[in-house]
């Protein structure tokens, strides 16, 4: 006895946790994950204030944000958290859903873990679930969104919006992101694919004002004004753009260069030739034939000088980010030094960019810069306006995934309904497939099918609607359209969770990408088998630092 219970200890400074323990507990840790962001889901989900360890304040419905916000210390807890930041880079949209998914396949898959079924059974029942699912969206739930006409696109943007704080002005903002997306529009020239960059949307935030007098902005913005008051405020046919990373201010000796001087003349000469340095940089460039130049270091007032002196535009503390824009959408070269292979300083003019015009307009109570006609791709802001920074940051996260997903329908071109919908369809389908077969992976794929119903009835829970009686009409309805193919447009049926119905969501415009249903149902499934395979959890304690005594 003693030396198998021996055996079992470790000889590792650590403790082990095995079999159904370590199961429960990541369960465990995953559900408490999932009920965080539950109460946000869908159109009438409720926001979350969170206050990180400095007082910073965010309030926000957006799972990845929330997640990303938490700090979770519980390593399979984690894996949610990841979960939902890919769902966000993917698509942009549904991480909530995404993230309550994973956590109610792992709950079931550990209820039948429990019930003497193997974790490989339940894992191989659910990669099968998965592949027949997705199966089943593209051929049966999937809508061309040419068969749907123009406004297919302002609808799905309307309902990724509407369970944000910009829902209630959703047919504004809706317009505004579609305009801003259908004007980025980019062809590959070598794949010849169209594509539209969502980066290409520049996303500045001004207090004041109501959010129903944000606007769309011909060009890329930057929220700064001209460097000195003497320079033109505009300047149109065939701009030439200088994109630096480098200080245009008066040229430094190095740090720990010391230059010993006998007579005190030579000392104002090296004064004289410090200025002369950057005054000769700035010549270079300017006889590259650059009218506006764009640097993310600081500018001298005597180098101000040079600039206004040749009627240029000149910028100064550009952010990065803005700066590899501009570069990108003008052709431009970002240049961080003049330095050349022969150890002189040159300005080559293949490193500029073209633009067809550069005006400083005035906007709230700043100046900004505008950027118009970029040569390599078109790029428009969004000038977003409300009371207070929260209000602002939050509408901007919310626009960023209407962006997402406007993207995606373009790229795609297939929408399917929303509240619900495939969900409850995939439910009714997936129980069939479960009975005609004669495996264990019955079960799993039984359970498969009862957990993806944790999201119709989350949302009507949220609605403050009886969640039973309403998932109970809306799987009705979905048993109807695949037993009798001529009740086939039941299928589009989904929950109104304002009247508290089941309605027609294809006809109503409640609409999402089908990629976004298709990645949440693959990552999802993905995430929870991840955890699933954990049988064993070693921590290993802190190692002491002991210093000699």
């Amino acid at each position: 006895m003693a030396a198998a219970t021996l055996g079992q200890r470790l000889q590792i400074a650590g403790d082990r946790q095995s079999g159904q323990d370590v199961r429960t507990q990541n369960v465990m840790a995953v559900t408490a994950v999932a009920n965080i962001v539950k109460s946000s889901l869908g159109p009438v989900g409720l926001d979350k204030m969170l206050v990180d360890d400095i007082g910073d304040v965010t309030i926000t419905n957006d799972g990845a944000t929330i997640l990303r916000l938490l700090e979770v210390e519980h390593p399979a807890a984690k894996i949610l958290v990841e979960l939902a930041e890919l769902q966000d880079a993917e698509v942009g949209d549904g991480t909530t859903s995404v993230v309550i998914l994973a956590a109610e396949l792992l709950k079931r898959a550990n209820e039948l873990v429990k019930n003497r079924i193997h974790p490989t059974n339940i894992i191989s029942g659910y990669r099968l679930a998965m592949r027949e699912a997705c199966k089943f969206i593209e051929e049966r739930m999937a809508t061309s969104t040419e068969s749907l006409g123009a406004d297919t696109l302002l609808a799905c943007a309307r309902t990724s919006m509407s369970s944000k704080i910009v829902g209630a002005e959703g047919d504004f903002f809706a317009r505004m992101v579609v305009d801003a997306m259908s004007a980025v529009k980019s062809t590959d020239e070598i794949t010849g694919r169209t594509r539209y960059p969502v980066k290409a949307v520049n996303v500045l935030k001004a207090h004041g004002k109501s959010a129903r007098e944000s606007l769309l902005l011909d060009g890329y913005a930057l929220n700064l004004g001209r460097a000195a008051q003497g320079m033109p405020k505009r300047l149109a046919g065939g701009v030439k753009i200088a994109c630096l990373d480098m200080n245009l201010q008066k040229a430094r000796m190095m740090m720990g260069v010391q230059v010993l001087v006998n007579d005190p003349k030579e000392l104002e000469r090296i004064r004289e030739r410090e200025s002369d340095i950057t005054k000769e940089r700035i010549q270079k460039i300017l006889d590259a034939g650059a009218n506006v130049i764009l640097t993310t270091k600081g500018i001298d007032d005597m180098a101000l000088k040079y600039f206004v002196e040749a009627g240029t535009i000149a910028c100064r503390r550009v952010e990065k980010d803005d700066l590899r824009r501009i570069a990108k959408a003008t052709g431009a070269t970002v240049v961080l030094t003049l330095a050349d292979m022969d150890g002189n300083e040159t300005f080559d003019p293949a490193h500029l960019g073209q633009a067809e015009e550069v005006v400083e307009e005035r906007v709230a109570d700043d100046n900004m810069i505008m950027i118009k006609g970029c040569k390599y791709s078109k790029a428009v802001t969004l000038l977003l306006r409300g009371a207070n920074d929260y209000m602002l940051d939050e509408m901007d996260r919310s626009i960023h995934d209407s962006l997402c997903v406007v993207k995606r329908v373009l790229e795609s071109g297939s929408v399917v309904p929303g509240g619900g919908a495939v969900e409850a369809a995939l439910s009714i389908f997936l129980e069939h497939f479960a009975t005609s077969l004669g495996s264990r992976e019955q079960l799993a794929i039984g359970e498969f099918a009862n957990a993806l119903l944790v999201l119709p009835k989350t949302l009507a829970v949220n609605a403050a609607k009886d969640a039973t009686e309403l998932v109970a009409a809306l799987r009705a309805y979905h048993y109807k359209a695949q037993t009798q193919p001529e009740e086939a447009k039941c299928a589009q049926f989904g929950l109104d969770l304002v009247e508290g119905r089941v309605r027609n969501n294809l006809e109503a415009g409640v609409l999402e990408p089908a990629m976004s249903k298709l990645k949440m149902i693959q990552f999802a499934t993905e995430a929870a088998i991840t955890i699933l395979r954990i049988d064993d959890l070693i921590r290993l304690e802190p190692q002491q630092e002991g210093g000699d005594e």
